[in-house]
C-alpha cells in the first residue's frame, strides 16, 4: 500500500506533539460513541413525534427513515430530512481518517474493538482504496465492510483530508438520500409505525437501557473471566 503524505497533512513522528495528535483523536471518536449512546433512550419518544430532530442529534437508520415518511405526509420538511443528519454523521470521519494517519493499519485493532475480522476488515479496505481510490470512500456506507475501516484506510493509504472529505460528504448525501428516499416512499404506513413507537417510548427506553446494562455486565464477566483464566504453557 501507498503511504505517502501529501503537504499540510503530515502528522507529528514524536514527543508531546505527538501524544497530543493521538489523544485529541482518540477523543474526537469516543465523544461521538458517548453522545449516541446518551441519546438512546429519547430516540423511541422523538422517533414518532420529531424525526428530523432525532436525526440531527443521532443520524441514525431509523430517523432518516421516519423523517422522510413524515415528509410525505406533510409534517416533515424534505429539505432538512435530508440535511439534518449531515453534521452529526461527517462529525466523526475525519477522526477515523486521522486515526489511519496516526497509526496505519494498527488503527484497525481498536476500531475494531477486538472483533476477529478486524485484520481481514482492514485488508479489504486498504485493498478498496487502493483500487478505487476516492470512490471508496463514497461508497463506504454501503460496502459489506465497517465504513471506520474504508475512512481509516483512506488515511493510512496517504489520501488528503480534503480530498477524503469531499467523497465522504457525496457518500454520506447518497446513504441519506436512500434512506430518506425510502421512507418517503412508504409514507403514512411508516409514520404510523413511528407514531406506535413514540407511544410506548417508555417501555421500550426501559427495555433498551436493561439491555444496555445486561451487555456490560456480561462483558465485565467474560474480560474477568479471561483475565482470571491461567495461561497455558
Amino acid at each position: 500500500m501507498t503511504t505517502t503524505v501529501p503537504p499540510g497533512d503530515e502528522v507529528p513522528r514524536g514527543g508531546a506533539a505527538r501524544l497530543r495528535a493521538e489523544i485529541a483523536c482518540v477523543t474526537g471518536i469516543a465523544v461521538k460513541t458517548v453522545f449516541a449512546l446518551a441519546l438512546l433512550p429519547l430516540a423511541p419518544s422523538l422517533l414518532g413525534t420529531d424525526p428530523v430532530l432525532l436525526e440531527a442529534l443521532r443520524g441514525s437508520t431509523s430517523a432518516m427513515a421516519s423523517g422522510g415518511a413524515f415528509a410525505r405526509v406533510g409534517e416533515a420538511s424534505l429539505v432538512l430530512a435530508v440535511l439534518a443528519p449531515l453534521p452529526t454523521l461527517l462529525f466523526v470521519t475525519p477522526f477515523f481518517w486521522w486515526a489511519g494517519r496516526l497509526w496505519g493499519p494498527k488503527a484497525a485493532a481498536t476500531l475494531g474493538g477486538g472483533h476477529p475480522k478486524a485484520e481481514k476488515w482492514a485488508q479489504r479496505s486498504g485493498a478498496h482504496l487502493e483500487r478505487f481510490g476516492g470512490l471508496a470512500v463514497a461508497l463506504a456506507p454501503f460496502l459489506p465492510v465497517p465504513s471506520s475501516f474504508i475512512y481509516a484506510a483512506a488515511g493510512w493509504t496517504g489520501m488528503s483530508l480534503r480530498r477524503f472529505m469531499v467523497f465522504d460528504l457525496l457518500g454520506m448525501l447518497s446513504w441519506i438520500g436512500l434512506i430518506v428516499g425510502l421512507g418517503y416512499a412508504v409514507g403514512h404506513p411508516a409514520v404510523q409505525v413511528a407514531k406506535g413507537i413514540s407511544h410506548y417510548a417508555l417501555v421500550i427506553t426501559i427495555a433498551v437501557v436493561a439491555i444496555a446494562i445486561a451487555v456490560g455486565v456480561l462483558g465485565t464477566r467474560r474480560a474477568a473471566a479471561r483475565a482470571t483464566t491461567p495461561t497455558e504453557r
